[in-house]
């Protein structure tokens, strides 16, 4: 029973990359506007990114030494299952101690074992699954869970239906509300770009995407001077290869970012985007409403992007171009997406369909009314 003489608590647990990190964030966050007497606790992985962000957006986070599975077959993973079972033993003290009335996972590696001690001790869960295909992990905590909030229609096939609310994925508050037009001028200044010229925003990810800025450099040839231009985040570990390759090119109709922090802005100046198809992104894709080329990272669990690209195609929605294909294929491919007007319509209109606003408060609304089902 939930005491209503005492703040109600809620534990948010998982992380490990941006795309669980910035949505457990924003769910914080919206939980926060609705009932500011919101007691949240974070629980991450030791060493991981959510240990670093989560303090930086005001929030108490603790660690636990859990760590994933090694594919291929090695003693390294009877270390993984001693963490486990540490993890496991941790996660139920802080359940205890803490006293949550709801425990939230956003997936990454602390979800797991925070999911399950939280079932054990009969406290109600709540799921929020990225993609468009769920995981092993998800799938199992799935049976427990009282509520599981997904971004993609069609999840009825891995959750069972009574239990599914359609949320969306939490994005950046200033994509969501994001103003083409009168971000668009901005952009152009901002990234010192000219105005008025069609330009191609290239994402090679924020510790870069080698496939993607190989795309970029092998093809500068076909870049330079041909009446577009390109935005092209690489990543910080490539930054110096694509400053020294475009210098002996000559191209000046490139702008080279290891980051972008404004991310609005640069969706906003954006006509073709070419980027990874994290669940994150996509939901991002869907508020800038631009037409995009997809081209996932082989190297994920179950190849879970290549799912998520595949069901915007399925909708007209986006273009998908496989890993293996992009060093040759991307740009060839954008420029030819440039110049099909009525392509890049339909696109649009189709992506800004899938769009749903308000996603973190949503989220935020299914644990504040799990937390009086309880009453």
């Amino acid at each position: 029973m939930l005491n209503r003489h005492r703040d109600r608590k809620v534990i948010i647990s998982g992380g490990g990359t941006g795309g669980h990190v910035f949505p457990a964030i924003a769910i914080a966050d919206g939980l926060k506007d609705k009932a500011s007497d919101t007691d949240i606790l974070f629980i991450g992985a030791e060493n991981r990114l959510e240990m670093e962000k989560v303090p930086e957006a005001g929030y108490r986070i603790i660690g636990l030494p859990v760590e994933g599975f090694k594919r291929k077959l090695t003693l390294r993973n009877i270390i993984v299952v001693f963490k486990l079972f540490r993890s496991l033993m941790i996660s139920r003290r802080i359940i205890k101690e803490f006293r949550p009335d709801v425990v939230v996972g956003v997936g990454g590696f602390a979800s797991g074992p925070v999911l399950r001690s939280a079932v054990v001790k009969g406290i109600p869960t709540l799921i929020q699954e990225q993609n468009s295909f769920a995981g092993l992990t998800n799938k199992l905590l799935a049976k427990k869970a009282r509520k599981i909030c997904v971004a993609f229609e069609g999840m009825e096939k891995y959750f069972p239906c009574n239990k599914i609310v359609l949320t969306g994925n939490p994005v950046r508050k200033a994509i969501e509300n994001l103003n083409k037009t009168n971000s668009k001028k901005e952009a152009y200044t901002y990234f010192g770009l000219e105005e008025g010229m069609k330009t191609i925003l290239v994402l090679g990810g924020s510790l870069g995407a080698r496939t993607i800025n190989l795309g970029v450099i092998r093809n500068l040839s076909r870049i330079k001077g041909n009446g577009f231009q390109v935005l092209w985040q690489c990543g910080e570990y490539y930054h110096d290869e694509a400053m020294r390759a475009i210098s002996e090119s000559g191209s000046d109709n490139i702008i080279v970012k290891d980051f972008i922090s404004r991310m609005d802005l640069a969706y906003a100046v954006a006509d073709v985007i070419i980027c990874r198809a994290g669940a994150i992104t996509i939901s991002e894709l869907f508020h800038a409403g631009k037409p995009a080329i997809l081209v996932p990272s082989p190297n994920v669990a179950e190849d879970h992007q290549t799912k998520n690209a595949l069901s915007l195609v399925d909708k007209l929605a986006a273009i998908h171009l496989p890993d293996r294909e992009a060093e040759q294929k991307m740009i060839p491919m954008a420029l030819e997406l440039l110049d099909d007007k009525e392509r890049m319509k339909m696109i649009s209109e189709n992506i800004s369909k899938l769009a749903v606003k308000n996603s973190a408060g949503k989220i935020a609304e299914e644990v504040l009314g799990m937390m009086k089902d309880e009453c």
